[in-house]
């Protein structure tokens, strides 16, 4: 007899061994695969990654494509731009402009041929038509040639820049900013009713800081690229400004509807003493990356 304590031989139940004694550990590899790829499809996918966070925009390209210079002078007696006539004037130095030929095409080569005189006028025995202290000086108006204005240019393409918003990227940030005048243009009417009206009149601020108000409103092409004490001297010259009770006739003569009031203004800011250019073209650069020759 067996006793009651002492399990059958029937009865017990064998001890089961694993025929693949290396399962669990492949188990174990297999899920901490899965776990690395869940991981990193999730990453991935995930909106924070790095493609697809938006990228900022390129910077505008200021490369430096052309170079032209500008040589001012005063008029200390009778100017007779038409005769290209001033006895006796007094130069107050050069300007060497870089221009941004890449940036903005048109408005560059519209205004180089404006200093070789290629576009059948020039910029050479025209006044410094006003200046803002503080801010910046306007040349180039286009009017009549006797009075010291641009004469209108005859043979220049037509710039569809000035309603591109990539050509205003570039800003009005410091002294010796040189773009062309859309908000600032004062030009004669007659010439802007001329159906081959281009526009050449530009400014250059003269700092000391920096004039947000032109920003998006005028199109930087260029930048002084030396002759920073010229734009110093032109800016420190007196202008007409008017008392603030002529001011306040004026902006009532205005409001009435006076067509006097806009050429009563027209005289603000005018310099007292005759500032003109007196010389102007291109520079020949060999290599941009080089300085250039101040020879013409």
């Amino acid at each position: 007899m067996f006793s009651s304590a002492t399990p059958s031989p029937l009865l017990s139940v064998p001890h089961y061994r694993n025929p693949n004694p290396n399962h669990s550990s492949k188990l174990s590899f297999t899920r901490r695969h899965l776990l690395f790829l869940s991981t990193s499809s999730l990453s991935v996918s995930s909106p924070l990654s790095s493609s697809a966070i938006p990228q900022p925009p390129p910077p505008p390209d200021t490369t430096v494509t052309d170079r032209v210079y500008m040589d001012f002078s005063i008029c200390p007696t009778s100017f007779r731009p038409e005769a290209d006539d001033c006895h006796d004037s007094l130069p107050l130095g050069r300007l060497v402009i870089g221009l941004y030929g890449h940036l903005v095409p048109l408005t560059v080569s519209n205004f180089k041929a404006m200093c070789t005189g290629s576009s059948g006028s020039s910029y050479k025995n025209t006044l410094v038509q006003k200046i803002f202290p503080g801010q910046f000086f306007v040349a180039g108006r286009q009017g009549r040639r006797d009075k010291g204005e641009v004469r209108p240019p005859l043979d220049l393409a037509r710039n569809t820049e000035t309603v591109d918003s990539r050509a205003f990227a570039l800003r009005h940030s410091k002294a010796g900013v040189v773009s062309l005048c859309l908000s600032e243009n004062d030009d004669d009417d007659e010439s802007k009713l001329n159906p081959e009206y281009r526009n050449v009149e530009f400014l250059i601020t003269t700092g000391p800081g920096p004039c947000p108000q032109l920003d998006n409103r005028n199109i930087v092409f260029g930048s002084v690229l030396e002759g920073l004490d010229v734009i110093t001297a032109i800016a420190s010259i007196p202008t007409y400004r008017p008392a603030e009770r002529i001011r306040q006739l004026n902006d009532l003569a205005e409001f009435l509807g006076d067509d006097r009031a806009p050429i009563a203004r027209a005289t603000w800011n005018k310099p007292l003493k005759t500032v003109y250019i007196s010389d102007c073209g291109e520079l020949k650069v060999t290599k941009p990356s080089l300085s250039p020759s101040l020879l013409p």
